[in-house]
């Protein structure tokens, strides 16, 4: 099985010793996302925003490996604060629309740089 690392501009580069993601056979794997702004590397204060940043980049990488939010099958999202799950999932409601990938949501006590949200994702590669 043919093995490829996934690298986009439009998504933020790894703060530590991993990919962005990989493809595998015909699925991609996408490493944790937090709310880091590919192009200014900055990290809204804001909640919201952040959970927002964070499916943007998610969708970035998807789609430059060949998938999309759409193909997503397996999501895991770590808060720092399980009480933000119900504005978590409005604003994560607004990327999965009619396709609503299987998820689990953790509570976690810290994540890198200080952010309150980080989500990976495992999905199909488009056809």
């Amino acid at each position: 099985m043919k093995r490829n690392i996934v690298v986009t501009d439009m998504a933020p580069p790894p703060v530590g010793p991993y990919s962005q993601a990989i493809r595998a056979g015909n699925l991609v794997f996408v490493s944790g996302q937090i709310a880091l702004h590919p192009e200014t590397g900055e990290i809204p204060e804001d909640f919201g925003a952040q959970c927002h940043q964070v499916l943007k980049n998610l969708q970035a990488i998807l789609e430059a490996s060949g998938s999309s939010l759409e193909l997503t099958v397996k999501v895991m999202i770590y808060l720092t604060d399980i009480n933000r799950f119900n504005e978590l999932n409005e604003i994560y409601s607004g990327y999965f629309r009619a396709s609503k990938p299987a998820r689990a949501c953790v509570e976690v006590s810290n994540l890198p740089k200080g952010v309150f949200v980080e989500m990976d994702a495992t999905a199909l590669i488009g056809e």
